[in-house]
C-alpha cells in the first residue's frame, strides 16, 4: 500500500517563548545539532516512507532553510516521492491561513491525493520520538481501520494537557476527549494519525461543511468519528515520546538525552537522526577544562578551566577560562566569557555572556524554573539574571535598568530587533 505522509509544521509555537519568536517550533534547534522536525523526518525515511509534505505556517524560513530539497534524509526525489513544502496561498476559491489542523490538510488535499496514495499518515512537527510507521501501517490493515492513532500512557496527573482517549476490545476507541479538565483515562493522543485516503478525503469535505467547527482534529473531526461509528482504533506505542511545547519541556528532553540510559540513543547506526550538518572544525577542549555527562558538538571551545556539567552546546559555542555551564542548553555560536555561570538555562543562537555574569540557578525546592535568553542579546558583565527571568532577542546592555534582573522581569529591547 502506498503511504503518503503529512507533517504539520505550522505552529506558532508560543508556549515555549523566546525560542519561536524568530522560527518555527519544528525549527527550534535540538540535541546540539539536530532541528525538532529531523526526529519525524528521519522516522519516515527509516520507515521506509519517502513520499513526504510539510505544512508550514509561521515563520518558515528557517524551516524552509533547513529542509531545502531534502538531501540529508535522502529525500531529493522528483520521480519517486520526495519532500516538498506547503504554506498558505491566496487562490480564487477558500483558501487562507490555516485554521486549524484539519483546515490545512483540507487546503492542501488536491495536492495530497496528487499521486492516489492508499494511506495518509499525518504527523506533527514538534515532538521527539522513534516510531517505525511501517508496524503502524501492518496494524492499520490488520484491523481494517479507517483511522489509526498512536496512542501513549502518561502519568494520570498529567494527561490533562493532552486529548485522552479510551478503548474497548481490539484496540477499538470508544470515546475521545480533547484536554478534559478532569481525565478518567491516562492512554492519550500522540498526534500520529494513520487515514485511509478515501475516508480521510469525506470526513475532511464533512468538516469544511460545518461552520461552527474550528477544523482541527483533536477538537472537531476526532469526537465526531468516534460519535458516528467510525473505526477508529488506538496503537499502543510504548517507547519515549516527548511533546516539546514548553521550555519546561523543551529543557527537560535535552535532560533526559544526557541521562545514564538516553532516552533515545542517537548514536544508534540502525536508526539515524538525520539532519543538515554544518561544516565545522572538531570540538577542542583544553587542558584543565572539565567536562561532565555532557554533549558538546562541532566547532566548540572550551578554555582551561571552564567547566561544563549536564549541558548540551551546540556547534561554535566558546566558553572562556572559569566559566561554568550546569543542566543547560546553550544554542549554536554563543561566547561564555570569563567566570560567568549558566545554571538551568536556554540560551538561544549568538548571545553573549558577560564575565562573571550569573544566568539562572537552582531553587531551593528544586523545582526547575527554566531561564531563557533569545538570539542575539549580550548580558553584560557582573549581571544576575534570576531564575525564571526572560531576556528576549536582540537585548543588549543599554536595555537593562540594573545589573539584578528578577525571576518575574521580561526585558526586551528598546531599539528595532533584527530579523534574521
Amino acid at each position: 500500500m502506498k503511504t503518503r505522509a503529512v507533517i504539520l509544521a505550522g505552529g506558532a509555537g508560543s508556549r515555549l517563548g523566546i525560542l519561536t519568536s524568530k522560527r518555527a517550533k519544528p525549527a527550534v534547534p535540538f540535541g546540539g545539532k539536530y532541528r525538532i522536525i529531523d526526529f519525524t523526518l528521519s522516522n519516515c525515511v527509516n520507515s521506509g516512507i519517502f513520499d513526504v509534505m510539510i505544512l508550514a505556517q509561521y515563520r518558515p524560513h528557517s524551516l524552509i532553510d533547513h529542509i531545502g530539497s531534502g538531501g540529508p534524509w535522502d529525500l531529493a526525489r522528483d520521480f519517486t516521492g520526495g519532500v516538498r513544502i506547503y504554506t498558505p496561498y491566496k487562490g480564487r476559491g477558500a483558501s487562507d491561513w490555516y485554521m486549524g489542523t484539519a483546515d490545512a490538510v483540507q487546503q492542501n488535499f488536491r495536492f495530497i491525493k496528487g499521486s492516489t496514495p492508499d494511506l495518509v499518515l499525518i504527523l506533527s512537527g514538534d515532538h521527539i520520538y522513534e516510531m517505525n510507521y511501517d508496524v503502524l501501517v501492518t496494524f492499520h490493515r490488520d484491523h481494517e481501520a479507517d483511522l489509526t492513532m498512536a496512542t501513549i500512557t502518561v502519568p494520570l496527573s498529567e494527561a490533562s494537557r493532552f486529548g485522552t482517549v479510551e478503548v474497548g476490545e481490539d484496540y477499538r476507541v470508544t470515546r475521545f476527549m480533547e484536554k478534559p479538565d478532569h481525565p478518567t483515562s491516562n492512554l492519550v493522543n500522540m498526534g500520529v494519525y494513520l487515514f485511509t485516503m478515501s475516508f480521510l478525503d469525506e470526513i475532511l469535505w464533512e468538516d469544511h461543511l460545518l461552520s461552527a467547527s474550528s477544523h482541527d482534529f483533536g477538537k472537531d473531526i476526532l469526537p465526531r468519528m468516534i460519535n458516528e461509528g467510525a473505526k477508529v482504533h488506538a496503537y499502543p506505542y510504548s517507547g519515549y515520546w516527548m511533546d516539546v511545547g514548553t521550555v519546561e519541556s523543551y529543557w527537560k528532553a535535552h535532560m533526559d538525552l544526557l541521562a545514564e540510559k538516553p532516552s533515545i540513543k542517537l548514536n544508534d547506526r540502525s536508526w539515524i537522526v538525520h539532519t543538515r550538518t554544518e561544516e565545522r572544525p572538531p570540538a577542542r577542549i583544553a587542558n584543565g577544562a572539565g567536562v561532565m555527562d555532557s554533549m558538546i558538538t562541532d566547532g566548540c571551545e572550551i578554555a582551561p578551566y571552564a567547566r561544563v556539567e549536564r549541558s548540551i552546546l551546540s556547534p561554535g559555542v566558546k566558553v572562556e577560562a572559569g566559566a561554568v555551564i550546569h543542566e543547560s542548553v546553550i544554542l549554536t555560536d554563543c561566547y561564555i566569557e570569563t567566570g560567568a555561570i549558566i545554571e538551568r538555562a536556554v540560551i538561544d543562537k549568538k548571545v553573549r555572556i558577560g564575565n562573571n555574569s550569573r544566568v539562572g540557578g537552582i531553587l531551593t525546592s528544586g523545582e526547575p524554573v527554566i531561564t531563557t535568553v533569545g538570539k542575539n542579546s549580550q548580558i553584560p558583565p557582573l549581571s544576575e539574571i534570576m531564575p525564571g527571568a526572560i531576556i528576549d532577542t536582540d537585548v543588549i546592555a543599554s536595555d537593562f535598568p540594573s545589573k539584578t534582573i528578577r525571576s518575574d522581569d521580561y526585558i526586551k529591547t528598546r531599539r528595532q530587533p533584527h530579523e534574521v
